[in-house]
């Protein structure tokens, strides 16, 4: 053993047990390596080199990037992923049939229309789409966010409704009509969602340009599934009319819902009685068949098209019972066949659908993006979120200017790609090759089909959206705060509007997450027996505290939001207020000073001395305070940041403890922690040793807060065995030689 060695022990002997390990303490000093950040120009003329690079090599990487269609399409084995992708394609087509039809109703659109939105989408998302598993198309949320803002446009075009019919002409003389080009109901309809179509998909491309992909964070699950949710309130509110064949007034706007209720309930008595029976046969048909094609389906290969022969089935009854002339049935009417020429959107209308666009992009490339990575990592093949973000860009940007309204990956027919094995996106091929039939032949005899039957298809897809409703218990159970972001997202989107509610939404979700940081856990920390490790000494038994060490950990970070509450959590968890133990402190000073001055060398200065401090000594007004620690250690942990307004709470909190004797230490500070405290200047006040206020773990701030509590209580000890002597006599004689009594 060497002396130093030796002389540590003998130190060691004399000291309390718990200080008796912090002899053999050793800080840890890291040294950071040098940043060398390049500048703003430089930045900018690399990114530039990179971008005006124009060799061979990087134009096909680029093209390849842009188009993935051309990576995986060499690639694609004929042998092992034709076959599936034929099968899987023609089930997704057929059921596609009737839900573009019905969709396309949900828009305020003639049927025709949902047929080339979901045709065009299949092919323009094969070639930019890195999902095998997409299937991009109508959805009924984006839908009925449509037929909103076809409905207002129409009522500011001058449009009369009663109920989505078309009355047949112009009301506002204001329009721009001439003999050679009239445009009816019908097609400024379809104009007003080209026009928004157009706009979402710029709006789309311009996130994948700027990497604005981000902003799809703040659409969390839980609220994107009450906006759905309550969309779906609407989209049944809305088709409910078509079930009981009413012609009711239209309404938009804020209660629009609740309106539409009383119109119903108000007409009732004038219901089509035929629609009626329609629709409860097809219900009590499509909703038991999709349940057993959802709870067998690890089971069937192939899931029953229902809703398609429904579909069938419901137009030859129609047609040879002549429903439409015996009953005055509601019916689709003709559906043209064919491809109408390309047109560009209404530059007069952008103005007015801006705002109406930018919601409708959120939803739809959230939507997408979401479902992409979901069923990859299912798969275990790579998305790129962001050649997504392009992918349904360009699915919405060029089917605008061929006649097709929003869309974006729908997760029903993406599941049913899905569970009936589809390999690649030559799914979406064959789906398109289906759609193109319909409309080349086929579209034409759904002519007599009950637009009831269209209403009965969409409400029988909202059965997943509904049921979760049976799902808010256990997520009460799990998250109360997500719980309560779900009601309020539901309630907003369908007793608001579409867009308002997903805005009301999103901000009350920030102001939780605000709320969250702004009154987050905070606690004391003890030592888990013969270990390193520090936990909450509220939460877990068996836990031994640190002798006159607090432990404090606030579980995020610290700024201008909740500095207050840092600090009156730190006070009440502690029990030392520095502030009042300063004040206290003083007053007692006083009272000693006071004692001790009522004592001088005259001839009654024992009597004098005596009778003062038994006065203080019986009135006991201000006893020295007792704190109960002489060190304070900050778990920094969770603070991932640190603001300005944070960084002079921690300096203030130093200051005011340190005027107690109470040392204060930070642990395990990050890097960016770190770095702000260093350039704000909080290491300044540790005087010649300024690291030893922070330190990398919770154990070595206690070593070294134990260590110096040994080392000062050494030092008295050394002072008291070196210098024996009565204070209050000394004191007594050096006030007595001052005052010359």
């Amino acid at each position: 053993m060497t002396s130093q060695q030796k002389e540590l022990s003998e130190q060691d002997a004399d000291l309390p047990s718990f200080h008796r390990t912090s002899l053999a303490y050793m800080q840890v000093h890291l040294e950071e390596h040098e940043q060398c950040k390049p500048s703003t120009k430089e930045l900018i003329l690399k990114k530039a080199k990179e971008i005006c690079t124009c060799t061979p090599k990087m134009i096909t990487k680029s093209l390849i990037q842009t188009l993935p269609v051309l990576e995986w399409v060499p690639r694609y084995k004929i042998k092992q992923q034709l076959l599936n992708d034929i099968v899987s394609g023609l089930i997704v087509g057929v059921v596609t049939i009737p839900q573009s039809i019905a969709y396309a109703l949900l828009a305020n659109l003639d049927p025709i229309y949902g047929l080339y939105t979901n045709f065009f989408c299949c092919l323009v998302y094969i070639a930019f789409g890195t999902s095998r598993h997409n299937c991009v198309g109508t959805y009924g949320v984006l839908c009925l966010m449509i037929g909103q803002s076809v409905s207002k446009q129409l009522k500011a075009a001058g449009f009369a409704t009663d109920g989505g019919t078309v009355t047949g002409s112009f009301i506002n003389s204001s329009l721009p009509i001439n003999a050679t080009d009239v445009c009816d109901k019908s097609c400024f309809a379809i104009k007003v969602a080209t026009s928004l179509t157009f706009l979402v998909g710029v709006y789309q491309i311009l996130f994948w340009m700027f990497q604005l992909g981000f902003i799809a964070v703040y659409l969390s699950e839980p609220l994107l599934s009450g906006f759905v949710t309550g969309s779906s309130l609407t989209i049944l509110t809305s088709q409910v009319k078509y079930l009981f064949g009413l012609k009711i007034p239209s309404h938009d706007g804020a209660g629009a819902l609740v309106l539409t209720w009383i119109d119903i309930f108000t007409y009732i008595g004038k219901t089509n009685v035929c629609d009626l029976i329609t629709s409860i046969v097809a219900l009590a048909v499509i909703v038991p068949v999709k349940e057993i094609n959802d709870r067998f389906k690890s089971k069937m290969k192939v899931p029953f098209p229902v809703e398609f022969l429904i579909l069938v089935v419901a137009t030859l009854i129609s047609h040879y019972f002549n429903f439409k002339g015996k009953y005055n049935s509601s019916i689709c009417g003709k559906i043209p066949t064919g491809f109408l020429p390309p047109k560009a959107a209404d530059v007069s209308l952008i103005s007015s659908l801006a705002s109406d666009a930018l919601p409708i992009a959120i939803i739809s490339f959230a939507m997408s993006v979401s479902l992409a990575e979901m069923f990859g990592k299912k798969h275990g093949y790579p998305i790129r979120a962001n050649q997504e973000m392009l992918a349904i860009g360009m699915c919405n940007f060029i089917p605008s200017f061929f006649h097709s309204f929003a869309c974006s990956a729908a997760l029903a027919k993406t599941l049913l790609r899905e569970s009936t094995g589809a390999k690649t996106q030559i799914t979406g091929l064959v789906t398109a090759l289906v759609l193109l039939l319909t409309l080349l032949a086929i579209a034409p005899l759904f002519y007599s089909l009950q637009n009831c039957i269209l209403g009965v298809i969409t409400i029988a897809n909202l059965r997943g959206a509904l049921k979760k409703f049976a799902d808010t218990p256990n997520m009460w159970r799990l998250s109360k705060i997500d719980t309560v972001i779900w009601w309020v997202s539901m309630l907003a989107s369908s007793l608001i509007s579409t867009e308002i509610g997903l805005l009301v939404a999103v901000c009350f979700s920030i102001l939780c997450v605000i709320f969250r940081t702004q009154r987050p856990r905070a606690t004391l920390l003890a030592k888990v027996s013969n270990t390193e490790i520090y936990e909450d000494q509220f939460t877990y038994k068996e836990l031994s505290d640190i002798p006159d060490i607090k432990i404090f950990r606030f579980d995020a970070s610290l700024y201008y939001v909740n500095k207050a509450y840092f600090k009156n959590m730190l006070y009440e968890k502690t029990k030392v207020n520095p502030l009042d133990i300063a004040v206290m402190q003083r007053k007692a000073k006083k009272a000693q000073e006071a004692v001790a001055k009522s004592t001088d060398c005259g001839f009654f200065s024992k009597y004098i001395a005596t009778k003062s401090s038994s006065r203080h000594q019986n009135s006991a007004e201000f006893p020295m305070p007792k704190i109960g620690m002489h060190s304070l250690i900050i778990d920094c942990g969770a603070m991932q940041f640190i603001d300005t307004v944070g960084l002079f709470m921690l300096k203030e909190i130093y200051s005011d403890y340190n005027n107690i004797d109470v040392r204060v230490f930070l642990a395990n500070c990050n890097p960016s922690v770190r770095r702000s405290l260093q350039e704000g200047g909080y290491f300044i006040q540790g005087g010649s040793d300024p690291e030893q206020l922070a330190f990398y773990s919770v154990h070595e701030a206690v070593q070294f807060a134990e260590r110096k509590y040994a080392d000062k209580q050494r030092e008295i000890q050394l002072i008291n065995t070196t210098f024996s002597f009565n204070p209050s006599q000394t004191i007594t004689e050096d006030i007595c030689e001052q005052t010359k009594f």
